[in-house]
């Protein structure tokens, strides 16, 4: 259970990697690799973030084999207890007490175990324990290194700073395929259900270890959604206005990878190589959406929903990703034309074949009634949208939106039309 048992890896080449990350492995055992890079590092204090869903991954009863946190801490270099306190998209009350936790125990080095939100809270966790490097050149500071409990504006400040201090390195250890971890963009969710968040070139993770071990036993919203946002980085990236021709060219065969492991996965959910190739697939849509194109319509939009209405990204992605094709249709369907030749139906619309991918994925909503969401609900949320984020819409859109009532039809437009 600590290791893959496959014999093949697919390890990201060096010139594929993003300014500050180190490597990528694939289908290597999680464990033993990430030891071997925390030696690399040095590191003396590791603060250890997971799901508690992933728990059993890394922590082994009285009896049980040596898993990671148990080496840790026999080791000496266990900077506190396992932490476990992000929720579903990264809520700011679980973040901030992880954020001081780390703080307190003084971590040189964070390990993330799980899904998006506890990738971008280690990303939130790193900057935040380089202000301690601030608080030193303060000669007030008291024991606690004068720095305040963590905030969503102090570590919004702090991601700001110019120049930025090195933050501790992170090893990201994913266990499905929300593909937050290739991002330097951190998100959370505030108390007032609002998606907020930073970005910054050094919040970039350190070493990704993609281990199909660690996505055991997933319950199929959690692997089937994350997949889906896959799609929707892929699509995003492709037909968004900013994108080149090198941008769509990654972002194509990431969809492809997608797509021809997707299906597979469908038939065998537990599938090792599957889901190697998925990671590959899913990362190379999310680097090609990540030069230049971040956020694209489809994300911003579907994060906004998540948070408003608490509904996982993957069933948001399940829901709109091809509402939101459609719409634009008639102004990106120069692009759309090679979604539809990358998923294997030259002449079929991309948005319905979107939709039949989606409609394919077990637990995945595609409805907004399958969340409790009403008419009246879509139309208060796409007159919040309209009223805050207009601009941003009309700039990562192919198609302008005229107002509110284009806004409601795209969120609303039935998928039997499509």
């Amino acid at each position: 259970m600590s290791s893959s048992s496959s014999t093949f890896s697919l390890d990201v080449p060096p010139e594929s990697l993003p300014t500050g990350m180190k490597s990528v492995h694939i289908n290597q055992p999680f464990q033993s690799t990430a030891l071997s890079t925390i030696d690399s590092f040095g590191a003396k204090k590791v603060f250890v973030l997971a799901n508690n869903s992933s728990r059993r991954f890394i922590v082994s009863d009285e009896d049980g084999e040596m898993l990671l946190v148990n080496e840790l801490q026999q080791r000496g270099i266990l900077a506190a207890p396992l932490c476990t306190s992000i929720g579903m998209g990264g809520g700011e009350l679980g973040l901030l007490q992880a954020c001081d936790e780390a703080y307190k125990s003084d971590a040189d080095c964070v390990v993330t175990v799980g899904g998006g939100a506890v990738q971008d809270a280690g990303k939130f966790i790193r900057l935040w324990l380089s202000t301690r490097s601030d608080a030193n050149k303060d000669d007030n500071n008291e024991e606690d290194g004068g720095v305040e409990k963590a905030s969503v504006k102090g570590l919004q400040a702090a991601s700001s700073r110019d120049p930025m201090p090195e933050l501790p390195p992170q090893i990201a250890l994913p266990n499905s395929f929300a593909m937050a971890e290739p991002t330097s963009v951190a998100g959370l969710t505030t108390t007032d259900n609002i998606k907020s968040g930073a970005a910054h070139p050094s919040l970039i993770p350190t070493v990704i270890i993609y281990d199909p071990a660690l996505s055991e036993g997933l319950p199929d919203w959690v692997r089937f959604g994350t997949a889906a946002r896959c799609v929707e980085h892929a699509i995003g990236a492709i037909t968004h206005p900013k994108a080149n021709e090198e941008i769509r060219k990654r972002a194509l065969e990431g969809l492809r990878l997608i797509h021809t492991h997707l299906l597979e996965l469908i038939s065998n959910p537990e599938c090792k190589e599957a889901q190697s190739y998925l990671y590959l697939g899913g990362f190379e849509a999310v680097r090609a959406l990540s030069t230049g194109c971040y956020p694209a319509l489809g994300h911003l939009v579907e994060n906004h929903y998540s948070a408003r209405f608490n509904v996982h990204q993957g069933s948001c992605s399940g829901i709109l990703s091809a509402r939101i094709m459609q719409y634009h249709l008639e102004k990106s369907k120069e692009y759309q034309v090679d979604i539809s030749k990358c998923l294997g139906a030259v002449g079929t619309p991309a948005p319905r074949l979107v939709r039949d991918l989606i409609a394919k994925l077990p637990g995945v909503s595609k409805e907004h009634a399958e969340e409790n969401v009403t008419d009246e609900m879509i139309r208060e949320f796409a007159v919040w949208e309209w009223k805050n984020h207009s601009g941003r819409l009309n700039q990562l859109s192919p198609k302008p939106f005229g107002g509110v009532d284009d806004v409601f039809r795209m969120l609303t437009l039935p998928l039997e039309d499509i």
